[in-house]
């Protein structure tokens, strides 16, 4: 029974990390995106946007990772190629 709360308490300590890192992201860029920042303020947050976007697509891909290991009955990922629409080609 400890393990399974612990799994949930991992979980739950990554998903903030990840919704509060897009959170800042969508302020930065409606920041940016008013046009109120200085040269210096825009740059800055232009750097720090793009720390935030690393950061939430390495969550994205580990996410992903974890999905195919758990989804493929041998427990290891498998290559799944996505197409334009985000259905997997494999599928009819």
């Amino acid at each position: 029974m400890a393990a399974k709360n612990t799994a949930k308490t991992d979980t739950t300590q990554l998903a903030p990390g990840f919704e509060e890192s897009m959170a800042q992201l969508e302020t930065l860029v409606s920041d940016m995106e008013d046009g109120n920042l200085s040269l210096e303020e825009a740059l800055s947050a232009f750097e720090t946007g793009i720390k935030l976007t690393r950061q939430c697509q390495q969550a994205l891909q580990a996410a992903e990772l974890k999905v195919q290991i758990l989804s493929n009955p041998d427990g290891e990922p498998s290559a799944m190629i996505i197409d334009d629409n985000g259905q997997d080609e494999a599928e009819p």
